[in-house]
């Protein structure tokens, strides 16, 4: 029998043709093959240098392999990796103070990806709705917004409104209620209900195309959840760690969100490593045996997640992203003024934006521009059909984003439809 893992692929067609052969067909990557990456750049396996300017979606704020993070996670590995909760280890404790005093909160409840997070805080919600405000069992309804992405997990995608995401995957869960995003009125009428449990929303719906809210949105959703004695849960899994031009994104709103929901660049891309944190009331709700994770909380995730905290905090990456992205906005804005036959407009925060292509949904235009983009060297992807998302590593700098604007000008100047 042919050991295939021992076959000498070399080039990224055959590389391609391998995962296509065997690879469960769930995502529709670009043709380019990666071999490896550092800061803000990343190679293919023939050696072509590419600007990332997707981030893995935010996952590598930091930068692809930051020295730090490596260092980190290599000493840890070579002395513990993994004893479970069954015992406790000589970091997690570290951790969990770290973490909590880093963001404020009293306790944090530690797990492994982002949509493994977003159900915690779901369970969490529900739990403090019957402990906390005293609501009749099974009747806890938690509130979300359309154009929602919490990941693909049966409870989620019972809120979705991705027909891609639903579709042949019910019966779905219920207690759950979908009302339009950015829209204040709905959430009042929604608030009515006295079964609301919480509120769960993305400060900026990233998936759904970088979507930014008006200004008062979310400092006035948080307003109406206290005064209906609600929770407001934040998922900041995309929009965190400094992505937006501040540690969070509601900071740019004054909001501390009761739930605060991380993934992603808590690790800065390294390991799987995301983080549920809350008051007191809230997360002493749960017991022993009501909820945990065989790797929540291990002693490699814990190294990691401090050191890439740590970065983010000591090299400034809020600031950065807050000065590049302004940077960028600009160059874009002025794009769209140039082709408007091609461009409808620029919106984002930081170094989270988007370009929405003046065409359908379901044409192909987005996703040629940035084939053409990678051409050039730079990779950036598609979503819902005609917006192209841009978010760099947060180390990025001047001159760099200025390369980078440079590229998407010349391609975008240059496309024909």
């Amino acid at each position: 029998m042919e050991v295939l893992t021992n076959h000498p692929v070399k080039g990224s067609a055959e590389l391609i043709e391998f995962e296509d052969r065997y690879n469960a067909h769930n995502y529709h990557p670009l043709p380019v093959v990666l071999e490896r990456g550092r800061g803000v750049y990343l190679w293919d396996v023939e050696g072509k240098r590419y600007y990332d300017f997707l981030s893995a979606y935010s996952a590598v704020n930091q930068g692809h392999c930051h020295p730090r993070l490596i260092n980190a996670l290599t000493e840890q590995a070579q002395k513990l990796t993994l004893t479970s909760r069954a015992f406790y280890n000589n970091l997690l404790g570290e951790y969990a103070a770290f973490i909590c005093q880093y963001f404020n909160y009293d306790r944090v409840l530690p797990i492994n990806t982002g949509v493994e997070a977003v159900e915690s805080a779901l369970k969490l919600c529900r739990k403090w709705a019957y402990q906390v405000k005293g609501l009749d069992q099974d009747k806890a309804k938690i509130i979300f917004v359309e154009g929602n992405f919490h990941g693909r997990t049966l409870a989620v995608v019972s809120a979705s409104t991705d027909p891609v995401a639903r579709r042949e995957f019910g019966p779905y869960m219920d207690g759950f209620e979908v009302i339009p995003y950015n829209d204040l009125p709905a959430l009042e009428k929604a608030l009515e209900d006295p079964n609301v449990a919480g509120l769960i929303v993305e400060p900026i719906q990233g998936e759904a195309g970088v979507y930014v809210p008006d200004e008062n949105y979310i400092p006035e959703a948080y307003r109406m959840c206290k005064e209906h004695h609600v929770l407001f849960i934040a998922d900041e899994v995309q929009t965190g760690i400094a992505r937006t031009g501040k540690l969070l994104c509601c900071d740019h709103y004054g909001v501390k969100p009761d739930i605060l929901v991380l993934g992603k660049a808590l690790s800065g891309g390294v390991i799987p490593v995301s983080a549920v944190l809350a008051n007191n009331e809230i997360m002493g709700t749960l017991k022993p045996g009501e909820h945990g994770s065989t790797f929540g909380g291990n002693p490699l995730a814990c190294a990691v997640a401090m050191e890439a905290l740590k970065v983010v905090t000591e090299e400034n990456l809020a600031e950065n992203a807050e000065m590049l992205g302004q940077i960028f906005r600009t160059r874009m804005e002025d794009l769209v003024a140039k082709r408007p036959d091609l461009l409808l407009k620029v919106r984002g925060k930081g170094l989270l934006n988007a370009v929405v292509i003046n065409d359908s949904e379901d044409s192909d235009t987005a996703w040629n521009i940035c084939i053409e983009l990678a051409n050039n060297g730079l990779l950036a992807k598609p979503t819902h059909g005609n917006i192209i998302r841009f978010a760099p590593p947060l180390v990025m700098n001047h001159s760099q984003i200025e390369e980078c604007c440079d590229i998407i000008e010349r391609v975008l100047l240059g496309f024909e439809k």
